[in-house]
């Protein structure tokens, strides 16, 4: 049961009717052809109509009770704690006096028995008549004894349905980011608190963007007043996921590590436990699954199974666990939609990633990531562009428009094919294949289920005639990364011209959250459309100009891509790096986009690459990686 639910019947309402205390007026004796007076609809007999209720039926609610009841969604009476709910949501005769007749008693006061759900409909006993006292006293005990008691809950069926808090923690971490302006030191640390749970062989899941450029991270468990010092044995940044550990015994006492629950169906109950901001304890906010389907994680830039809750998630709840009602984890909360046309909601990583991460780490010892099939891909819906691809009338699947090449697919898969399967199972003309019963899910779902390194059956459609190979899958190499990973960025410096590699933590650095937005044109068709050639290649573009005598005129040249040096081709930064280091020609001559060209003296621009280092406090012209 969730607390919306407790919290409806913890405290009730007086029943709309007469006022307590106060004497009704007799109703109007009816006519033969009137319906029956408002008295019988009550369950009470009238003397002046001289009409008595029916007996066995059940008073009716209230019309505002009772729409209340039915727009209720959280009414299970086949649980036991909704049966003692139901119990005290059924109507009490007591609480509507019945209208006194002449020389009758007023009951007043007395009170009458509740009314079960779970049994069958009785009306309460008929008043007593004059000089029938005892015989009232006697029916109103054996219309006590026939109430069935409602047993108190017993602890073991309250657990089973509320989770187990003790394996939440509190987790303490300390980041310092690093600088994309002054690329050669990092930003000032600041702290953050997050969530996390235990889980079995002494380890701790939360989410990748808890930990995210730490430099120390702490736990600290449910009713204590220490933290431990964690280790952190593996990142996943495209599924946003943490493993932690800790190595003091003392903090695996007198816990039991969380299980995992099976992925949840629509409607079921979820309840998300954390540490959100607005105070210092733990706090469990509820909803139901409403969404299951392939989501955008943000963190990672990828897209991967995920759920849609209507559970509040705030800052502070990422990496709690979701609960089922049998106490079971089912996912893990990790971002939240914040957007002025909608309310509550909130996503939940789900137990196929979270198994798949983990089950990764164990297999190779570190996080090797999330495979993809390396190609672009078209919907088929339209029939003449069946026609014209030379599908049958029972072939279904999708047009490949372009393949990495820095894919393994790109081997075999060529642009025009048509994959018919995946693994065995036929891909639908919209790029779904089916998921459970009614519902279908994006067939990135089954690349999503495979590991780094393993094989995939595809059958394709290519001139008529149908293909299969056995695709070996791999990771995704994108020109513009998602992640730095942890690592400093890399960085060249010769005459103040500041060369760095472009990533979305840079863009984000340089023109904030709203990037896609305010970046350069060219950057982001890049960052969007653009793929790597080689393994190795990156964007190299002039991050920015310390100003000195010899870049005059250069000053406003900022993020801009470089294209070639001294007319060969750059792949990447190193190897500019490289280039300008063993330059033996009298000029350094950088294409740019856009048609621009910046020409040094090889000589003087050496030369004075040494004093702007040391206006700058700048330690090296070049980073450690490129140094290596």
């Amino acid at each position: 049961m969730d607390n919306h639910e407790l919290a409806s019947t913890s405290s009730p309402k007086r029943k709309p009717g007469r006022r307590p205390g106060r004497k009704p007026k007799p109703p109007p004796a009816p006519s033969p052809a009137a319906a029956p007076a408002p008295a019988a609809e009550n369950g009470t007999h009238d003397p002046a109509s001289g009409q008595k209720r029916k007996r066995g039926r059940k008073p009716k609610p209230p019309a505002a009770a009772a729409a209340a009841a039915s727009s209720d969604g959280h009414h299970h009476p086949s649980s036991p704690l909704a049966a003692a709910v139901s119990a005290s949501d059924s109507p009490d005769p007591a609480s509507s006096p019945a209208p006194r007749g002449r020389g009758r008693k007023s009951r007043r006061g007395r009170p009458e028995p509740p009314s079960d759900a779970g049994a069958a409909p009785h009306a309460p006993p008929s008043p007593p008549r004059r000089g029938a006292k005892k015989g009232a006293a006697a029916n109103a005990k054996k219309a006590a004894a026939e109430v069935p008691v409602v047993e108190p809950l017993r602890w073991e069926q309250v657990a089973k349905v509320m989770p187990s808090m003790d394996a939440v923690v509190k987790v303490f971490c300390v980041h310092t980011e690093p600088n994309f302006s002054l690329p050669w030191q990092r930003k000032r640390q600041y702290s953050s608190s997050s969530s996390g749970f235990i889980i079995g062989g002494r380890r701790v899941l939360t989410n990748a963007h808890s930990v995210e450029h730490y430099t120390q991270v702490k736990l600290k468990k449910r009713g204590s007043d220490t933290k431990y010092l964690a280790t952190v044995l593996a990142i996943g940044t495209e599924c946003d996921i943490a493993m932690l550990t800790v190595e003091d015994d003392e903090f695996w006492k007198g816990v039991s590590p969380l299980e995992f629950g099976s992925l949840p169906a629509l409607q079921d109950a979820v309840t998300v436990v954390g540490y959100p901001i607005g105070g210092d304890t733990i706090s469990v906010t509820s909803g139901v699954v409403s969404r299951i389907e392939i989501l955008s994680y943000v963190h990672g830039s990828t897209e991967l199974l995920g759920l849609q809750i209507d559970a509040a998630i705030n800052s502070g709840n990422s990496g709690g666990p979701a609960f089922n009602d049998k106490g079971k984890c089912v996912g893990i909360a990790f971002q939240s939609l914040k957007h002025e046309d909608v309310e509550n909601i909130g996503y939940v990583i789900p137990t196929p990633v979270i198994n798949h991460f983990i089950q990764d780490y164990e297999k190779s010892g570190e996080y090797t990531g999330f495979p993809i099939l390396g190609i672009e891909w078209q919907k088929m819906e339209n029939p003449d562009l069946r026609k014209a691809m030379g599908l049958k009338s029972d072939q279904k699947g999708v047009r490949v428009r372009r393949v990495e090449p820095t894919a393994p697919e790109s081997g075999c898969l060529q642009p025009s094919d048509i994959i018919l399967s995946f693994d065995g199972i036929d891909i639908a003309n919209d790029g779904t294949v089916p998921f459970r019963h009614g519902e279908r899910i994006g067939f990135s779902y089954l690349i999503s289920q495979k590991y780094t390194g393993e094989k995939a059956h595809v059958k394709i459609l290519r001139n008529s005639k149908v293909l299969e190979f056995n695709i070996k899958l791999a990771t995704h190499k994108r020109l513009i990364p998602a992640h730095i990973k942890g690592r400093p960025p890399s960085y060249y410096i010769v005459a103040g011209f500041v060369f760095m590699v472009v990533s979305v933590p840079y863009l984000r650095s340089e023109y904030g959250k709203d990037y896609e937005y305010d970046a350069p044109v060219k950057l982001l068709d890049k960052h969007l459309h653009a793929m790597a050639q080689s393994p190795d290649e990156q964007l190299v573009v002039v991050s920015q100009v310390l100003v000195a005598d010899i870049n005059i005129g250069y000053e406003e040249i900022v993020n801009i891509q470089v294209l070639s040096f001294n007319g060969k081709p750059v792949k990447n930064l190193k190897h500019l790096a490289t280039m300008v280091e063993d330059c033996n020609e009298e000029y350094l001559k950088f294409d740019m986009d856009y048609d621009q060209l910046v020409v040094l003296e090889a000589k003087t621009a050496k030369a004075a690459t040494q004093d702007i280092l040391t206006t700058h406090c700048i330690p090296s012209a070049m980073s450690e990686d490129l140094r290596t």
